[in-house]
């Protein structure tokens, strides 16, 4: 299946969460076996070129493509969750939205791992650079970060330090 096509199955729901915002809609993607499969084919083959131990991927949507990643490439996988949903001791980082503070947290040690962070969207980059802070505080290095999804009109790039890869651009 083409980029395209794959695009296709993406939903856009105007006014939501609030009115003014177009929100793209994964469901329906992972809802097409197909265009799921080969969505997850068509990001591996994005970081093919990147050294990297273990995924990361970020609560909540960035769970379904870091963890299919993650089998498809013979991977760990890492939960960047939203605060209190770790069990045992976590590494937390605050960081700022545009409407208030949220927090990050992982329970893994790494100390000398290479990352490959994942999520479905890439919009502002606020989310993003939190969660590559955190793998840094918790002692880890990312190669790349991969979206699904990249809304470029926000510049969301322009907060990360890291190669960014992303399958759709809008």
């Amino acid at each position: 299946m083409e980029i395209k096509e794959i695009e296709s199955n993406i939903s856009k729901v105007p006014d939501y969460p609030k009115p003014g915002i177009l929100f793209y809609d994964i469901s329906t993607l992972i809802f097409n076996k197909d265009a799921f499969s080969s969505s997850i084919k068509k990001l591996a083959d994005k970081v093919k070129d990147y050294e990297f131990d273990l995924i990361a991927s970020i609560d909540a949507r960035g769970f379904l493509f870091g963890s299919a990643l993650a089998y498809s490439l013979g991977k760990g996988l890492v939960m960047v969750r939203k605060k209190s949903k770790l069990p045992g001791k976590t590494i937390s980082y605050d960081y700022e939205l545009e409407y208030g503070m949220d927090t990050l947290e992982i329970n893994i040690e790494a100390k000398g791992k290479k990352f490959l962070l994942v999520d479905d969207l890439l919009a502002t980059g606020g989310t993003a650079n939190a969660a590559l802070e955190l793998i840094k505080k918790a002692g880890g290095d990312t190669s790349c970060f991969l979206s699904l999804i990249e809304l470029t009109f926000l510049n969301g790039r322009k907060k990360i330090q890291v190669p960014i890869e992303s399958l759709i651009q809008y």
